[in-house]
This record gives structure tokens, C-alpha cells and sequence, in this order.
């Protein structure tokens, strides 16, 4: 899916309608970000059933309902989200979030800055 906002690949999309199958509920997916850890935001993916009211709605290309929390959309924009295998520890399989506005991570990973 492409747009302003956010690019999700067909493998991370056919992971999150994977795990809304699997949950047994859900209409769609959301993302948000949240002021957390070492280095000051963390990523804050969700399957949900309902979205919040002034969120960004947004369909990824195999009919994934996407919806962006308005707040953050400016510090996510032109994020992409993939599902690959992680390199490090027990290498499973992850989403992953490619951020170009973020100016650095903290060591762990878990956390990021924008400036």
C-alpha cells in the first residue's frame, strides 16, 4: 500500500490479515506511536474492531483497512512496514518499521527519536 502516510509490504499485510484471521476478530489495523522507553517513541501497532474517530483510514492493496492515529501521522510519514526475520536472538519473524524522520534508536531497539 502506498500513500503519504505509510507503504506496507504484501508480506506484512498478509501477516496482520493472518493474525485478524487467527484472533478470530478485527477490522483492521492501526497505527500509532506512544512516548515510551530510552529513547522517547515507540511504535504502537493494533488489530482493532473499531476505530477511533478522527483517525486516518487508509486500504492497503489486498483490502487491509489501515487507519493512521492523526496525532502522530507527521512523525510517521513515509514510514514503511515489512514482516521479515529478525537477524539478531531467536531470528522470528517480525513487523518492522522504517521510519526516514527518525534521527536515531536506543540499543535495544524498542525505541526511537524524532527531532
Amino acid at each position: 500500500m502506498k500513500n503519504t502516510i505509510v507503504t506496507i509490504t504484501a508480506a506484512a499485510e498478509a501477516h496482520i490479515q493472518q493474525n485478524i484471521k487467527k484472533r478470530g476478530s478485527g477490522m483492521g489495523f492501526r497505527l500509532s506511536i506512544k512516548k515510551t522507553g530510552c529513547s522517547g517513541y515507540a511504535y504502537v501497532p493494533d488489530i482493532i474492531d473499531n476505530p477511533k474517530e478522527k483517525d486516518i483510514h487508509m486500504m492497503a492493496a489486498n483490502g487491509l483497512n489501515v487507519y493512521i492515529d492523526p496525532e502522530c501521522a507527521p512523525m510517521i510519514q513515509g514510514i514503511l512496514i515489512d514482516y521479515v526475520a529478525d537477524k539478531t536472538g531467536l531470528k522470528q519473524k517480525r513487523l518492522v518499521f522504517i521510519n526516514p524522520n527518525e534521527t536515531n534508536r536506543c540499543g535495544c531497539g524498542e525505541s526511537f527519536t524524532i527531532e
